[in-house]
């Protein structure tokens, strides 16, 4: 059962305050997760795919028991995670907040030592595992100075570090390479992969496509708190295989995208802004057939078409389809 995962009808509600004026306010309620079922394997990486506010965190949150359902259980690494909280939290490393779980007046070596400490390491043991993990990490140059004085990435790589100290065989972590440059984040997935290859189960969140789609063996698409689809990237694209894609990418007026909603040809359909323009994405089950009415229906509604591309299945593909939307739309704004 170690680096294994398993959901069962898992639900989290919050009762929240709406304010009303200055001194009233009313209560509801807000569904974050809605019946979640799902398992990770031992030695995966598992990647949770979604935009903000889907449910994500609230899942991780709950595996890692920072949070209690309100429905459903779960367990991790043979553990429930509502009875045996202790045994969890031993045998997970987890990076959830990011640099806001750093103690900044403090240098990154003694940051790391002194999360050693929680776990209850001897002096000797937390000050070889913190050198190991600025090994790791390519920290060693900045070890001894505060956090105060790192970079943005240099933080969320601490953060990262601290996952790794109690070399638990389970990794959650939550957006790990949010704020980081695009090389810091390529050599980040490089030592997941490194310590997946060495035995360690992962559960990676991420709201962008291509590292789901290049690092996870399998991946779970979440959006309002609902678990809309679930296998290894291929199996997702080919469960659009039927399906073809076709971008636009020009001026695209709101109500020529409209028009191309309303056509019952057309399965999904989306707009997004681009630097001058409009991509819109049509998903669709037979684009050659279509593809004149399209290109009728948008000049007639005023676009000004740049570019119509035919497009491979990607990941954000399956997205739209399951979702009606992108990923860059935050659900937080529903």
């Amino acid at each position: 059962m170690i680096g294994t995962v398993r959901v069962e009808n898992l639900s989290k509600i919050y009762r929240v305050h709406n304010r009303k004026g200055l001194f009233k306010s009313e209560k509801s309620s807000v569904e974050a997760l809605k019946s979640v079922t799902l398992e990770v394997d031992q030695g995966e990486i598992f990647g949770l795919l979604g935009p903000n506010g889907a449910g994500k965190t609230t899942l991780i949150k709950i595996l890692t028991t920072l949070l209690l359902p309100s429905g459903g259980e779960a367990w991790v690494n043979g553990y429930n995670v509502q009875r045996h909280e202790n045994e969890v939290r031993a045998t997970v490393g987890c990076m959830l907040m990011g640099e806001r779980g750093l103690y900044w007046k403090l240098t990154g070596r003694e940051n790391l030592e002194y999360f050693g400490a929680l776990y209850h390491f001897s002096p000797s043991n937390r000050r070889q595992r913190a050198q190991e993990i600025l090994d790791l990490l390519g920290l060693g140059d900045i070890a001894d100075r505060t956090v105060e004085t790192y970079s943005s990435g240099q933080k969320m790589n601490l953060a990262f570090g601290k996952a790794l100290i109690n070399d638990a065989p389970l990794l959650v972590l939550d957006e790990p390479t949010n704020t980081l440059d695009v090389p810091s984040a390529s050599e980040l997935r490089a030592i997941v992969r490194k310590l997946n290859a060495q035995g360690k189960t992962v559960i990676y969140t991420t709201h962008i496509m291509t590292e789901a789609e290049t690092l996870c063996d399998r991946v779970a698409i979440i959006d309002y708190g609902q678990l809309l689809a679930l296998g290894t990237v291929d199996q997702l694209k080919a469960s659009l295989k039927r399906d073809q894609i076709i971008r636009f990418e020009g001026v695209i007026p709101s109500k020529a995208f409209t028009a191309v909603q309303q056509l019952p040809q057309v399965q999904q359909a989306t707009r997004t802004s681009t630097n001058g323009g409009n991509l819109l994405t049509v998903v669709t089950g037979n684009g050659h057939a279509i593809l004149p009415q399209l290109i009728e229906i948008l000049t007639a509604n005023g676009t000004l078409i740049q570019s119509i591309t035919p497009q491979e299945i990607t990941l954000e593909d399956v997205f739209i389809a399951k979702t009606g939307r992108t990923l860059a739309e935050d659900t937080r704004e529903k």
